[in-house]
């Protein structure tokens, strides 16, 4: 877009302003910048990535509603404990994706998921409809019959959100979008360690939660769930968490 384009310079700036949040993001969430030391000067930041104060204050803006920073008068801006982050924005979650270790960050997104969706398997079992159980059924199929690891990745975040779908939860279905980015990396992650040789196996699992639910039998999709959620971490940690 040119600058003699209507709203050309405030697209141009939104641009800028994009590269540094995403640099600067990267860099805490990989470490760089430990929790509680200053981030540069806004002069630096400024020279660091050949932008105008501007789009400096506006890209601390967005890192503050993300939790990760904090300014304060006269003494700087400063990087916040991890504790403080936002682990629900999607940036945050694809840049803790996004990092050559991601073991820890994994760990915690297993242990979310442990607490919730066997629960919402349960509950799916309880409020099961025909079309819910063809779609479950057909998503196992779609991972049977995946011809990449990324197709294999979609057809599992699909099968696990339309789980979410028929708890009839919608908090629980909102929490599922929400880490959305999160869980298709971690699916991503599992593929390349097992496909395509362990494919089969995973889609049968899935095809036990699937039966489990459209049977009605709340306990049993919960452990069906419970297995192909702790199977999942033993590919991507290489042993099992109980």
């Amino acid at each position: 877009m040119s600058l003699a384009t209507p709203g050309g310079r405030a697209a141009r700036a939104s641009s800028h302003t994009d590269f540094v949040v995403e640099q600067l993001g990267r860099a805490i969430v990989a470490g760089e910048y430990p929790s509680e030391t200053m981030i540069p000067l806004d002069p630096d930041l400024c020279e660091m990535f050949d932008v105008s104060r501007t789009v400096v204050r506006e890209a601390k803006k967005t890192l503050i509603a993300k939790g990760l920073i904090q300014s304060k008068a006269k003494v700087g801006t400063h990087v916040r404990d991890a504790e403080a982050w936002n682990m629900f924005d999607e940036d945050v979650l694809r840049w803790h994706a996004g990092l050559r270790n991601a073991g820890a960050f994994y760990d915690e997104l297993f242990e979310m998921r442990l607490i919730f969706e066997p629960a919402a398997a349960g509950q799916a079992a309880l409020r099961t409809n025909a079309r819910g159980c063809d779609r479950l059924f057909r998503l196992a199929d779609a991972l049977a019959a995946a011809p990449g690891r990324a197709d294999f990745a979609v057809a599992d975040y699909e099968f696990h959100r339309e789980v979410l779908r028929l708890s009839g939860n919608r908090f629980l279905l909102s929490l599922g979008d929400m880490v959305q980015t999160a869980l298709y990396a971690l699916f991503l992650a599992e593929a390349q360690r097992f496909f395509p040789e362990g494919a089969q196996t995973v889609a049968a699992r899935h095809r036990d939660i699937a039966a489990a639910i459209c049977h009605g039998d709340a306990a049993a999709a919960r452990r069906s769930m419970r297995r192909v959620i702790e199977d999942g971490y033993a590919r991507v940690n290489g042993g099992s968490r109980v």
